[in-house]
């Protein structure tokens, strides 16, 4: 085989290979949305953007904010509103407030939940505290805003929805071993 032979059939060969990985690469998209969707694996359920955003002035969806702290959280937790009316494809903004009682810095996570249970699919956040950990120093006291609409597709039937959080402290180990520490020096 004579050299410039060799080299087209190196070319082809690597012709084929680029066209293969492209072609593998266009087909991950699709392959990745799948798993996904068939795994759970970042549903956006929670970070999804609503895909309507017309509003429906037509009907009000009461919106009750509810804030708790699992027994080892040392924060207070509060909405600053309690109960706000939202058109469906409304782009709304509630705030909660977070007050750090301990001495010692803390790292919190935030759980939602809906009611009724189907909410979770309508109710569409696109800023939230929840997607991170917070860590709040001493004393710290902050304000958190959570962005979010409803989506218009919201059955009818549904005039109220319950979004709820509960924070969790993520080392509850690590500040009782700091407190018991101060109290023997203390």
């Amino acid at each position: 085989m004579t050299t410039e032979k060799a080299n087209r059939v190196m070319l082809r060969k690597l012709g084929i290979v680029a066209v293969a990985m492209f072609g593998f690469g266009f087909l991950l998209i699709p392959f990745y949305n799948k798993i996904c969707e068939v795994s759970g694996l970042n549903k956006g359920g929670e970070q999804e953007l609503a895909r309507n955003t017309q509003i429906d002035k037509s009907r009000k969806i009461r919106l009750e904010l509810d804030a708790n702290i699992n027994e080892n959280m040392p924060w207070r937790f509060t909405s600053t509103r309690p109960i706000v009316e939202v058109h469906p494809g409304q782009l709304m903004q509630v705030d909660y407030k977070v007050v750090n009682n301990s001495d010692l810095p803390v790292t919190g996570q935030a759980v939602p939940s809906y009611a009724p249970a189907l909410a979770v699919q309508y109710f569409k956040k696109i800023e939230c505290f929840c997607f991170t950990k917070q860590v709040l120093q001493p004393h710290e006291t902050r304000i958190m805003p959570v962005l979010f609409v409803i989506d218009p597709m919201l059955p009818k039937d549904v005039k109220t929805i319950t979004l709820s959080y509960t924070f969790f402290n993520l080392n509850p180990n690590a500040q009782a071993v700091a407190v018991n520490d101060k109290e023997l020096r203390g």
